[in-house]
């Protein structure tokens, strides 16, 4: 039965990738290109959520002392949803170390909340943090409360120095290789390629909206680098009770544990994340982290008699 189950979910969760990487964007409706317009940023609006990125850039990260692109992990995003009693909004925002505080108060101050700040990485210049960012009411109400922490942001963007552009070149991973080790495709951005995994048989709900991959219920995979000689970071969405075994799935893989933490707050059932990190051959990092995926999903195990519940 067991096995049934997981086999189920593994279909679900394919078709699910499959239809949301062929997806073209739809019709953004006239409330949220009014967000938009407010933010003066550019979004797209798929499976009923209003998503735009805020990509930092501005950021020179190294990691170790090696080069890690903006794709790579570097990119926060706003998103906004429809529910019974108006709209939900969810966020994730890259920042500095001396950005952190500026921020949660602008965020605060204007009537959102702030549910997580944590990091991605470990040995990462400059540091990097991540905050977690929430709020409900009308979209023009929610476009008017994120809006100051966005613009301190952008200010920050704006005085950087820009960066010489590299010049253009072929990925060195073979993506191909990675989607089939994973058992799941992915898109490439530049030098990396991310493979994103929603969580269906997860029912997460808030005011009657459907808190789905776009709204940040997913798991993750970015890999970049060459085939010899590859980095890969993530995060993965996880049941309380499939923690540690996604723990002992990536560790004993020699990957990385960097955080273990929520995103989200008053929601059921509770969804906890974890982010890793990990170099070494690129077919072993994805051989890791199909390990952590294959976890996902199960029916939950009695840790004394090892029996499904």
């Amino acid at each position: 039965m067991a096995t049934f189950i997981s086999t189920q979910l593994s279909i679900i969760c394919a078709a699910s990738i499959f239809a949301g990487a062929t997806a073209t964007a739809q019709e953004i409706p006239a409330d949220y290109n009014a967000v938009l317009t407010t933010l003066a940023k550019k979004g797209d609006f798929k499976d009923g959520v209003l998503k735009v990125n805020i990509p930092r850039n501005d950021l020179r990260v190294t990691i170790s002392k090696r080069p890690a692109p903006t794709p790579f992990g570097f990119g926060g995003w706003i998103a906004m949803t429809k529910g019974t009693d108006g709209d939900v909004l969810m966020g994730d925002l890259v920042l500095t170390e001396d950005e952190v505080n500026p921020v949660m108060s602008a965020v605060l101050d204007n009537g959102l909340d702030v549910t997580a700040l944590h990091n991605h990485f470990f040995w990462e210049q400059p540091r990097v943090f991540y905050m977690h960012v929430h709020g409900s009411g009308t979209p023009s109400d929610l476009a008017r409360r994120v809006k100051p922490a966005l613009d301190l942001i952008d200010q920050s963007v704006t005085r950087a120095q820009p960066a010489a552009t590299p010049p253009a070149s072929s990925p060195a991973l073979d993506a191909a290789a990675l989607a089939k080790i994973v058992g799941h495709q992915g898109e490439q951005s530049g030098p990396v390629y991310k493979i994103t995994i929603g969580r269906p048989d997860l029912d997460v709900r808030e005011h009657g909206a459907s808190i789905n991959a776009r709204m940040g219920l997913n798991t993750w995979a970015a890999f970049t680098g060459s085939d010899a000689d590859a980095m890969v970071a993530g995060d993965v969405a996880m049941r309380e009770d499939e923690v540690t075994a996604v723990l002992k799935a990536l560790r004993g893989n020699g990957i990385n544990v960097v955080a273990i933490h929520h995103h989200m707050t008053g929601v059921q059932p509770a969804v906890i994340f974890l982010h890793y990190f990990g170099s070494g051959p690129a077919a072993k990092l994805a051989g890791g982290v199909k390990a952590a995926v294959d976890v996902l999903g199960k029916p939950p195990v009695h840790a004394s008699s090892g029996r499904a519940r």
